[in-house]
């Protein structure tokens, strides 16, 4: 019988961000955004740990009590090579399969998140996401790759480029490496909106969401959002001009 695959979510969070710096620890309903999104992860059915991939920078040294308060892994590595921070990070927590995540998607939806993990499992491929052709909105994003894969990357590239974004030399190069896409059904396709934490817009949009639906169900899904959205379209207008940037 094969050894169970060790399936853990790494999120890369630094607080020097050059867009809008400190914002994975600003709050929403009391909580940091970073403890949100840790709190969500924790409803996957499938992981089994989570690990907070932050750098050695003075600066991170509340992203590393945050991690330690909530009982979480965390590594310190390079704040601008991502892909070697998650690879030892991967290395030093025994991590087998990488469920790779960036810290600014604390609206992060665990069922979308084990569906990629579900779709890895019964793929047999190197990597699947539910971003290669994009169908939900920005801050849904998760990737599923096998530490032994990244390390084959980190070996074939000293691009800089590729290793500030992890996972782009993997799926730029489908002749070297099986990829699967997990699309959104028609009822959560909107990959124009924006979710993810890139600006103090964003952060205005995100705090408002939290507000309404927080309270009474933690647990709120990208359905309870989207429903949210439709009913309240002044909230849209928050952000709909940040213009996002793309690796």
């Amino acid at each position: 019988m094969a050894e169970k695959k060790r399936i853990v979510a790494t999120i890369e969070a630094r607080m020097t961000s050059s867009r809008f710096p400190g914002k994975v620890l600003m709050e929403a309903c009391g909580k940091p955004m970073l403890q949100h999104m840790i709190e969500r992860l924790q409803r996957v059915p499938s992981l089994d740990g989570i690990v907070v991939a932050t750098t050695g920078n003075d600066a991170d040294v509340p992203i590393v009590n945050l991690a330690q308060r909530m009982g979480v892994g965390f590594f310190q590595g390079s704040e601008y090579d991502v892909l070697l921070r998650v690879l030892h990070s991967a290395r030093a927590h025994d991590i087998d399969v990488i469920v790779e995540m960036t810290g600014d998607c604390p609206l992060i939806d665990p069922v979308l998140v084990e569906d990629c993990v579900q779709g890895y499992q019964a793929a047999g491929v190197d990597y699947v996401s539910n971003v290669l052709e994009r169908t939900y909105p920005r801050g849904m994003d998760t990737q599923v790759f096998a530490t032994e894969v990244l390390a084959d990357v980190a070996d074939r590239t000293d691009d800089p480029e590729d290793h500030e974004h992890v996972s782009i030399f993997i799926y730029s190069h489908p002749e070297i490496y099986s990829l699967k896409n997990m699309p959104g059904p028609p009822e959560l396709t909107n990959p124009g909106l924006g979710l993810t934490l890139d600006t103090p817009e964003d952060l205005e949009l995100i705090r408002r969401i939290f507000e309404i639906l927080y309270p009474g169900n933690p647990n709120f899904t990208l359905a309870d959002i989207l429903s949210v959205l439709k009913d309240n379209p002044a909230l849209l207008e928050l952000n709909a001009h940040v213009r996002r940037k793309h690796a």
